[in-house]
């Protein structure tokens, strides 16, 4: 624990940074009290300037501006800022025998059968008509509800315990219980029936009367459910934290604290944090989108010397990217779906992979040897430690981290980030030992020539 403040500062990060919308405001208030400004807001930039460009309230980039020419290239640190979480319908209330319950979508690979009997939160915004938008956080203060997706009970769970994992909790059963009614009977003494209360009208009336929204307003909404809860050590000797979404956050984190405390050098040096990685980068906010690209473009466009697209693909094809993307940790009871000799540990410092993707490398992208053993004598010379791994045994799978789109301007690109045990899961499992070398391998990757 040689570095208390940043690990006591990423669990802050994880528990106020539960969307993108959340992590990006909390990059933003810190750039800004480290002297960086909207770039779009400046009419010229030389080096030494930080700036930064923010897309959607979901996706950001930052720039120290160095002292050579921006056509030399990059040192730029990439990380995504959303996680797998259940996403609110656009007509999400409904009733059921006195139940209210909110429908959900999942996203991005989760197991469905975790995210049943926990405590969830609501986190997002509903955008009304009117043009105002509603900040919505529930579930993480001690005085708030939470909410559960209910479950069936043992003894009436024969039929489902004989299914398989991804059959027994269907996405279309992860619905959240909101509130509930009471059942009433006819008034027998005049004949007449009553209308029967409505438990929904009631959740209705709570949200008018708690945040000024309507029923129809969920259409223009975008409310994330998540795990309730704080970041906590987990272990008696405190060596590992257990929190939401640290895949990918433990990186972004890692990584944009490192750019927004560097300072300018030879090179420009960035950050950016993009939105989508879990559902394939795809959108506004995704690395899929030319929303970096533009960024850059922004950047030349206000430094000396007339803006050019060839300055632009100069710049793209001379930099060297550090995908900061997590990686699957050893899992000891479950070894045979690792190679051992090539597989990242707890605790064994930051995970250089060379290539990702499924089986035959598919959605890979393959780093130069060249430019990982350069890596090598950076993080060598810096002392910190790391580890060469992939994510487990080639036939059982894989994943693909923004490394790809990235290397398609031509540029070195490497992916780099923490071992996290339970990957996907509500509650992940990373060590401190692992957050904090991260940190030191992207201060020192910022200093490459």
């Amino acid at each position: 624990m040689k570095n208390e403040s940043l690990i006591n500062d990423y669990k802050k990060f994880l528990d106020n940074g539960k969307t993108e919308r959340e992590c990006v405001s909390q990059l933003i208030a810190w750039a800004e009290t480290a002297g960086f400004k909207n770039a779009l807001t400046c009419d010229s930039l030389k080096a030494g300037d930080k700036v930064y460009i923010q897309k959607m309230n979901k996706a950001i980039a930052f720039f120290v501006l160095g002292n050579e020419p921006i056509e030399k290239g990059m040192n730029i640190l990439g990380a995504h800022i959303d996680s797998p979480r259940l996403d609110v319908k656009q007509n999400p209330l409904y009733e059921k025998d006195f139940l209210v319950y909110l429908n959900t979508h999942y996203y991005g690979g989760i197991k469905k059968y975790q995210w049943v009997t926990l405590p969830l939160a609501i986190h997002g915004v509903v955008c009304k008509k009117d043009g105002t938008t509603v900040n919505i956080r529930v579930g993480e203060d001690s005085g708030d509800p939470v909410f559960c997706i209910s479950d069936i009970l043992p003894h009436l769970a024969q039929k489902q315990m004989k299914e398989i994992a991804s059959d027994f909790i269907t996405g279309e059963s992860l619905d959240l219980i909101l509130g509930s009614g009471i059942p009433s009977k006819d008034d027998e003494k005049s004949g007449e029936k009553k209308e029967k209360p409505s438990a929904k009208k009631a959740i209705l009336a709570i949200l008018k009367e708690k945040y000024e929204i309507e029923e129809e307003d969920f259409g223009s909404a975008e409310l994330e459910v998540v795990p309730a809860g704080n970041a906590r050590d987990l272990g008696f000797d405190r060596s590992l934290i257990l929190a939401y979404g640290q895949d990918d956050r433990s990186c972004a984190y890692t990584s944009a604290r490192a750019l927004i405390e560097s300072n300018a050098s030879k090179r420009t040096n960035c950050c950016i944090c993009v939105d989508k990685e879990e559902i394939g980068s795809v959108g506004a906010t995704g690395m899929e989108s030319r929303f970096f690209e533009n960024a850059v473009a922004e950047v030349i466009a206000r430094m000396d010397g007339a803006y050019s697209d060839l300055t632009l693909r100069r710049c793209l094809a001379n930099c060297n990217m550090l995908s900061s993307d997590v990686n699957a940790a050893f899992d000891p009871m479950n070894s045979d779906l690792f190679d051992k000799d090539n597989a990242s540990f707890l605790n064994g410092g930051i995970v250089f992979n060379k290539y990702t993707g499924s089986r035959g490398k598919s959605g890979a992208s393959d780093a130069n040897p060249e430019f990982i053993a350069r890596l090598r004598g950076l993080l060598d010379k810096a002392n910190v430690k790391y580890q060469m791994a992939e994510l487990g045994k080639v036939d059982q799978g894989g994943g693909g981290t923004i490394a790809y789109l990235a290397a398609k301007y031509g540029m070195n690109v490497l992916d780099a980030g923490v071992s996290v045990l339970a990957m996907h899961a509500p509650w992940e499992i990373t060590a401190r030992e692992d957050i904090e070398q991260a940190y030191e391998a992207y201060k020192a990757f910022l200093t490459l020539e």
